[in-house]
């Protein structure tokens, strides 16, 4: 007995000291990765007089842009005014969110959130949605930064966020239900959902197509929030 403890010990160590090791640097990489910017060096623009921001909800980030300017009008691409059930037609702002369909429509906070649901969208591909929402104001109750890029920028951007929506047989936007506010609803929307391409990896997505910077790793939605800032003069 005494023999089987002595060889057993010493293994029993050698692997929690290589798990714990591997934890270690897997957490480290990961932090870094957050860190560490997508593009490097700064890439000063000019004319920058588009404001676009990014809400944080603490686990979703939104991209929120202007309903119309002399660049883009997004009603002559969307029903603005039925976008949620307070039918209003005076929103000057925009927000979009992309995500896992049953997980965003089902979970309004934390206290929604469901084992299951949770379970299929982090490790199944799933269908995904996109969360539009309707402002008269930059929204002050949430986690919102703003920047100003220029109109070149710009246009990728918007050209993103409309190739992300899914469209029915006449070319129009499928709208799946209202939201979690009378100003909110959701779409259908392209792509599936997984833990390699979440809510906060599309929003970065769209940001680098706008040359704004992000994290190496975007999962998160605070570290897009870290990395968000103009390079505009």
């Amino acid at each position: 007995m005494k023999y089987i403890k002595n060889l057993t010990l010493p293994r029993l160590y050698r692997y929690f000291t290589r798990y714990f090791a591997a934890m270690f640097f897997s957490l480290l990489l990961l932090y870094c990765s957050i860190l560490i910017p997508y593009k490097w060096g700064n890439y000063p623009k000019h004319n920058c007089n588009i404001k676009i921001c990014i809400s944080n909800t603490g686990i979703h980030s939104n991209i929120i842009v202007p309903t119309e300017n002399n660049v883009f009008d997004w009603h002559k691409y969307l029903s603005v005014d039925e976008i949620g059930i307070d039918n209003a037609k005076n929103y000057n702002y925009l927000s979009f969110g992309w995500g896992d369909r049953d997980f965003y429509m089902s979970t309004p906070s934390l206290i929604n959130l469901k084992l299951s649901t949770t379970f299929k969208a982090l490790f199944l591909p799933t269908p995904s949605v996109i969360y539009v929402k309707g402002y008269q104001i930059i929204p002050n109750y949430l986690e919102v930064k703003c920047i100003k890029i220029n109109q070149n920028d710009y246009l990728p951007l918007i050209n993103f966020i409309e190739s992300s929506f899914q469209l029915d047989a006449n070319g129009r936007q499928i709208r799946l239900g209202n939201g979690h506010t009378d100003n909110a609803g959701f779409y259908a929307a392209k792509g599936s959902y997984s833990i390699l391409r979440n809510c906060n990896s599309w929003t970065a997505e769209g940001l680098r197509k706008a040359n704004v910077n992000t994290p190496l790793w975007s999962g998160l939605s605070s570290a897009i929030m870290l990395h968000f800032q103009s390079n505009c003069k």
